[in-house]
């Protein structure tokens, strides 16, 4: 089993680094040449100024470096985006109805809750939408986030390769109990995810023990 939640994750924290390490380096770099000018170049009692020319080396440096550096973080970034864009024709739908202060997930049986079940290792399709304000779906542990707008509707993919329960929240101000929009994705064996979509009841009759594993 992954040790991350999703595959998506490894992918994003590599993107991540990816762009901070890049920068850093940058940073260093350009740090340190500019002290070095700055000693080399310090005007002293009779200097005389120095015709400087340009030099189509550094200028293609410049300009070639840069170029791949941005175009390799596009790259892998846009690799990382298209996994939660292109979304199986067999995935699980599940609507998200989004609202002032709270989530309803309701499923393909009519069955409606304000947790999000899902079985482990099955592409899943968020189909959502808003009520009322701008919302945004964020699962932090998930590395996952769209907006839910209220003039359309949106969607998202993902497969969960890990049992356990993780936080969903809402990254877009929504008013003033926003910091209380908060629910759970659940992520549970597909036997125990088809018994409690099956079941009159709204809770998981083996959550705690499916969870804990």
């Amino acid at each position: 089993m992954s040790p991350t939640p999703t595959a998506h994750v490894e992918n994003v924290d590599f993107v991540m680094l990816l762009i901070v390490g890049i920068s850093v380096i940058l940073l260093l770099g350009i740090t340190a040449t500019m002290i070095y000018f700055v000693f080399k170049y310090n005007r002293k009692k009779g200097h005389q100024p120095v015709d400087i020319h340009g030099s189509v080396l550094l200028e293609t440096i410049w300009i070639v470096v840069p170029t791949i550096l941005v175009l390799g973080m596009f790259y892998y970034g846009y690799t990382g985006y298209e996994e939660i864009r292109n979304i199986p024709k067999d995935a699980l739908e599940i609507k998200v109805t989004a609202r002032m202060w709270s989530w309803e997930f309701e499923y393909a049986n009519g069955k409606k809750f304000d947790s999000l079940y899902v079985p482990v290792k099955k592409d899943i399709k968020l189909v959502m939408k808003s009520q009322d304000v701008n919302h945004s779906f964020f699962i932090p542990a998930f590395r996952i986030k769209e907006d839910v707008i209220a003039s359309k509707e949106n969607y998202l993919g993902f497969k969960a390769e890990k049992l356990g329960e993780y936080d969903i929240a809402c990254a877009e101000y929504c008013g003033l109990n926003h910091s209380m929009m908060y629910s759970k994705v659940k992520v549970v064996s597909e036997k125990d995810f088809d018994s409690w979509l099956n079941s009159k009841s709204e809770i998981l009759s083996k959550q705690d023990s499916t969870l804990s594993k």
